[in-house]
């Protein structure tokens, strides 16, 4: 989940939701926050991204393409499974850097700039905080940006200095630990660079893990971002616990709009555990 920020000339401060501060991380492996900011962030003006499903409602069987009867959300896509407090320790799963279409004259939900991320995390289904991380991408105009993220909500979103570009092959994990540490890593096999962040924080519920394509949150009036086209992203190899998330009877989601508009579409998962996400319209 991601948001959107002020950049004075000289202070970089990055406004999210509740005024925490973000940046950006630079080094090859990292286990702090970062320092610098990447050149693209200039971009990410007064918006915030961020923030547990929202959800539209429940979906009968066949309905928008849903395989049985799930859930539609205003910014999440993928599947998510869900348990009792503390019922999920890891998740993890694999995909594809998507290509933006991006279109100076393509309006979506208000605006002319559009987004989408991609993430793996815990919690955000049925709790208040979200530990996640994966990549985004900005469309502004008809210029596309990418990064590398993660982001422990509501605490700031802080991106990755590392180049992130279309057909990079990411892998993505969040892991906890007893008592209270959590273990966020991005891998980038394509151009060679790894992103770990460490971080203690106690009393989250861990009630959910999911993998998914997400149009962020929000403008400062609190709506949802456009979603940006990103063609079709692929997930691989995605787990919960150590096990196939195909195997423990998740919840599939799509995005729709306020309107109830369908956004994207959510394949079933293949033979291989694999699903992918479509766009439709912002």
């Amino acid at each position: 989940m991601i948001r959107r920020w002020s950049i004075p000339l000289v202070t970089v401060v990055l406004a999210f939701g509740v005024m925490g501060l973000a940046g950006t991380a630079s080094a090859s492996t990292s286990h702090s926050n970062a320092t610098h900011v990447s050149p693209g962030i200039a971009a990410l003006r007064g918006i915030n991204i961020g923030g547990p499903l929202r959800s539209h409602g429940l979906l009968s069987s066949g309905e928008h393409g849903i395989h049985g009867t799930e859930v539609e959300s205003e910014n999440w896509s993928g599947y998510a499974v869900t348990g009792a407090d503390g019922a999920y320790t890891s998740v993890s799963s694999s995909w594809t850097q998507p290509t933006a279409t991006c279109s100076s004259g393509r309006h979506g939900r208000g605006g002319s700039d559009t987004y989408a991320a991609f993430w793996v995390g815990l919690d955000g289904y049925s709790s208040d905080s979200v530990e996640q991380t994966g990549t985004l991408i900005e469309c502004v105009g008809s210029t596309a940006y990418y990064y590398g993220w993660y982001e422990m909500y509501p605490s700031a979103l802080v991106t990755y200095s590392n180049t992130v570009e279309p057909g990079d092959s990411f892998t993505a994990s969040v892991t906890f630990s007893s008592p209270d540490q959590y273990t966020l890593t991005l891998e980038d096999a394509t151009r060679g660079w790894t992103q770990t962040q460490v971080i203690d924080e106690s009393g989250l519920d861990r009630s959910s893990a999911e993998v998914i394509t997400e149009a962020p949150c929000c403008t400062n009036s609190g709506g949802i971002l456009p979603l940006a086209d990103f063609g079709t992203v692929t997930y691989n190899g995605s787990e919960a616990n150590g096990a196939s998330l195909s195997s423990e009877s998740p919840t599939e989601i799509i995005i729709v709009s306020a309107s109830g508009q369908q956004e994207d579409s959510t394949s079933s998962f293949s033979s291989s555990g694999s699903f992918s996400n479509t766009w439709i319209t912002s």
